[in-house]
């Protein structure tokens, strides 16, 4: 059993919540796949994106245009894939058993996830940001609040996500939905890409996705300095839907 678990006996809910946050924090960033997942990927994607023509028309600046798109890339990358295979295979080999012997409990296992998602996700927008000035990105001043709201939510709700998946398949199975739902959402689910260059029969489904939600509210903070209240709704809903059902039907072994 770890420290951290053996404290929380001990205190508080909030206090075992902030205990297994810091845990699973140095978990995360003491595995290196995580970290390509986390750092690498999408400073590639960054770079790619920049320096190509994909994103034309989307601003005055390429680099504009993708770092909203590589920040929505992160949060999926840590919140939902990483977080996912993480919880899985976590969840094979016994140690979520262990959790649930622990006054912990299951909302505290998901909201120390979510914090340390939070905790590796400052380190990926600093990251990002830093590549994204040096290559001339100029984000909008104004919507730098409305962003920090959205990638709040965003990591929320995608965290809960992963955990749902992870949670009620097999470690295997979160293994292939995560990194095929990784791989579908960056290129077509409106996270690297404004759901403007996708087919328009197709707009209205992409559009009802986190996905989509996230990508495109933080290009429009970014690039316009707006908010995107339709992209918070949908946010939060899915937050809200994913969070309960990963609350009642997680399943510890």
């Amino acid at each position: 059993m770890s420290q951290s678990t053996l404290t929380s006996n001990a205190v508080g809910p909030v206090k075992r919540i902030l205990i297994q946050g810091k845990y699973e924090t140095k978990v995360m960033l003491s595995n290196g796949e995580q970290l390509v997942l986390a750092v690498v990927l999408p400073v590639i994607a960054l770079l790619a994106l920049t320096v190509t023509n994909l994103l034309d028309g989307v601003a005055d600046r390429a680099v504009d245009a993708a770092v909203p798109g590589v920040l929505a890339l992160c949060v999926i990358s840590t919140a939902f894939t990483g977080q996912g295979i993480g919880t899985g295979f976590d969840r094979r080999y016994g140690v979520l058993r262990m959790f649930s012997t622990t006054p912990l409990g299951r909302a505290g296992l998901i909201f120390g996830k979510i914090l340390a998602v939070l905790a590796v996700l400052v380190i990926q927008v600093v990251l990002i940001s830093v590549v994204g000035v040096l290559l001339g990105w100029h984000p909008n001043l104004v919507g730098i609040v409305p962003a920090a709201v959205q990638l709040l939510l965003g990591a929320g709700c995608f965290t809960s996500l992963g955990l749902l998946i992870a949670g009620t398949v097999r470690p295997e199975a979160t293994l292939a939905i995560t990194n095929l739902a990784w791989v579908l959402l960056a290129g077509a689910g409106g996270v690297l890409f404004p759901l403007s260059m996708a087919p328009e029969w197709i707009q209205p489904t992409l559009n009802a996705l986190p996905s989509a939600a996230l990508g495109d509210s933080l290009r429009q903070s970014l690039i316009d300095g707006g908010f995107s209240l339709a992209g918070m709704i949908i946010l939060m809903i899915w937050t809200a839907v994913s969070a309960v059902a990963a609350t009642r039907l997680f399943k510890w072994n």
